[in-house]
């Protein structure tokens, strides 16, 4: 099916690359009054009205002025898990930090103990229902972690329900197992390293469930010597880093990320210089999560010096059920300007094109492009500029959300 859709007012995010950095984080592609090509699952072109339209359609749809831009791409969620903790919600009103609730037996150990008493089709049931709100609020592209099991049956569960959600949805959805989220009851650190080491990693490479391997390398949690021994271990096995890194602290995760070739660190509420010059000439996304920062009332992540410094970074949502109860990746981009002090179009690129390259898919998704997957939003009309999806943050905006050439 080749459908052509015309008189769009702005096509936004156009482009070619894989991540942008520095002075091109203030760049977005554009075109007014354009047309575009999709035929079959991808995009086969596009261009000016006043020039000559493709002719050899099956379909036109005419979208009347309203603004065309690429879903928006989640490369840190959390998306897969079992009951509530809302119950922390209100101990966070009350003021307990998110290390005091760790420490008291909440956190990630409540949602393990949830999630090892659901069975995998309610778990699945239950995660599917906010994967499709994330896809019908404009993410065409999600990543989504293990780490509420802490066993290796439990984490192979998490991944099996990953898997089936990337069967059923037609958002490209990548796999990271994040085994090393927490320390399980009843186990030393060391014990457990190893058992991540030994027994999980060998367990989820046998299925091939994870396209990523992950460690929540913070102060309290997982040390710089205990990750690069998990990160050694996985890339025997294909898999790469996608790194949890300086949330709580200062922590020597992006250190050990860069040194191991990490696609991505995330987190970066707490960095120095000294994070930033390491960034410099890897292949490393700097991701940030406001959202968490939102709800924890926690810093936020300092993604102008980086970008000042000449990189590029991401934003995600690191949507949870204790640190960032919200997939909304349009509220995302409002916290990058609001919070963060990022133009729209440094916001607007940051869960695009690079939030893509966080989690490996920028090659097919993240940009308006010939040959990527046609994964775009259509606005509703009074959206007519990058700026605006920030600025009336609240307001609903998609008309219509497109995935793989088929409208939601």
């Amino acid at each position: 099916m080749r459908t052509l859709v015309t008189d769009i007012g702005l096509l936004a995010g156009i482009g070619t690359g894989l991540r942008k950095e520095g002075l091109a984080m203030s760049e977005v592609g554009c075109l007014k009054d354009a047309w575009l090509l999709i035929d079959g699952e991808v995009i086969a072109g596009f261009g000016a009205m006043a020039d000559r339209l493709p002719s050899d359609v099956d379909e036109t749809a005419d979208v009347a002025g309203r603004m065309v831009i690429p879903a928006f791409c989640d490369s840190h969620t959390h998306a897969v898990w079992a009951g509530s903790r809302e119950r922390e919600f209100e101990d966070k009103i009350r003021g307990l930090s998110y290390a005091e609730i760790a420490a008291n037996g909440g956190g990630i150990l409540n949602s393990a103990d949830l999630l090892h008493r659901t069975g995998e089709d309610e778990l699945f049931a239950q995660s599917i229902v906010r994967v499709r709100e994330m896809m019908a609020a404009g993410s065409g592209a999600i990543e989504i972690k293990s780490g509420y099991g802490l066993s290796t049956e439990d984490e192979l569960k998490m991944l099996r329900v990953i898997r089936r959600i990337r069967e059923e949805v037609p958002a490209v959805v990548k796999s990271t197992f994040l085994g090393a989220h927490a320390v399980a009851r009843g186990m030393t650190r060391e014990n457990y390293v190893r058992l991540v080491c030994d027994e999980m990693i060998p367990a989820v490479a046998a299925e091939r469930l994870a396209d990523f391997v992950d460690v929540f390398c913070e102060e309290g949690f997982f040390t710089p010597e205990d990750t690069a021994l998990i990160l050694e271990t996985a890339a025997r096995y294909g898999l790469r880093p996608k790194l949890h890194a300086n949330q709580l602290a200062v922590s020597g995760g992006v250190q050990v990320a860069v040194a191991h070739g990490a696609l991505s660190a995330d987190h970066l509420e707490r960095t120095t210089r000294a994070e930033i010059e390491c960034f410099k000439g890897s292949g490393t996304m700097p991701t940030m999560l406001p959202g968490a920062s939102f709800f924890l009332r926690e810093p936020y992540g300092n993604a102008r010096g980086f970008i000042d410094a000449g990189l590029g970074v991401a934003l995600a949502s690191d949507y949870n059920p204790g640190t960032s109860p919200s997939g909304d990746m349009r509220f995302v981009m409002a916290l990058g300007c609001i919070q963060m002090r990022l133009t729209p179009e440094q916001a607007f690129n940051a869960v695009t094109i690079n939030s893509a390259y966080a989690m490996g898919v920028s090659d097919i998704a993240g940009s308006i492009a010939s040959g990527k997957l046609a994964n775009i939003i259509v606005t509703r009309p009074g959206f007519d500029s990058i700026g605006s999806l920030a600025y009336r943050y609240s307001t609903p905006f998609i008309e219509k959300v497109i995935l793989r050439g088929k409208s939601l």
